[in-house]
């Protein structure tokens, strides 16, 4: 199983952000992931990449995006032709976009087609690039009250109404399961829409045994059903890093040895 560890939310400890990608890579964990790059030393970072042999998986694409306007669709691609060059210096094959919250006294559907609207234009930019755009649902109930797209299977539908292979869907195990959401059902003969997926435990956000969620199980179901991506460890430590890294290790190395059904 492919791990890649969100070094946003993992080491924080560490304040030196470069420092935490060597960290990573102690743990048998080279390749990371983060959230925005205009903030980074990207210098830094190239350079502990290349000392560690990892790689960045994925970003966001800034600005972050609010497609569910469309007075910002304009700066949304600019900000993508802005990304894909980091992406490129990086070998990143994976962005990040966000749908933006709400708008009050837009009808949903409207909404709903904005957003759409959006990644159909920005589809032929990362197909010609050789990149995925990931859409990500995030839940409305603990961590981001107010975001439009909090449901996996308007987030597939709109994946779905794009039709490109450059745009999928981020799937979230937290934010999913927090929305009451059950992978086995959302996600059921549409694992192809999924270009990468995101782990934490429920309640908490923390690592995977903290709290409740069946992540071992949904992550054995999730390659039993062909996902073959990247697993992002978006969460936050309830003590030392390197150990909630060892342990999810452990829970990942024996999600893998299930047996794919027949």
């Amino acid at each position: 199983m492919n791990l890649s560890v969100c070094i946003e939310m993992i080491f924080q400890e560490e304040h030196d952000f470069t420092r935490r990608i060597y960290k990573s890579a102690a743990v048998g964990l080279p390749n990371v992931e983060m959230w925005r790059w205009r903030d980074k030393n990207l210098d830094a970072i190239e350079r502990a990449l290349g000392e560690t042999g990892g790689h960045l998986m994925c970003f966001v694409s800034e600005p972050g995006g609010r497609l569910v306007d469309p007075a910002t669709h304009a700066a949304f691609l600019q900000g993508l032709r802005d990304s894909i060059p980091v992406a490129r210096r990086f070998g990143t094959r994976s962005l990040i976009v966000l749908s933006g919250d709400t708008l009050d006294g837009v009808p949903r559907e409207e909404q709903h087609a904005a957003v759409r609207d959006a990644l159909i234009a920005a589809a032929p930019i990362v197909e010609d690039a050789g990149i995925t755009l990931n859409l990500e649902p995030l839940n409305t109930r603990v961590d981001h009250i107010g975001y439009f797209l909090d449901s996996t299977a308007e987030g597939l539908q709109i994946v779905e109404e794009v039709a490109s292979p450059g745009v999928k869907l981020l799937y979230d195990l937290y934010h999913s399961v927090v929305m009451n959401e059950d992978p086995r059902e959302v996600l059921q003969g549409r694992i192809d829409l999924v270009g990468h997926v995101h782990l934490a435990d429920h309640p908490g956000r923390h690592e995977p045994g903290s709290g409740d969620a069946l992540l071992e199980t949904y992550l054995a179901w999730l390659q039993q059903q062909g996902y073959e991506g990247f697993i992002g460890l978006e969460y936050l430590p309830t003590g030392d890093s390197t150990a909630a890294l060892e342990s999810t290790k452990v829970l990942a190395s024996r999600a893998s040895a299930v047996l794919p059904q027949h």
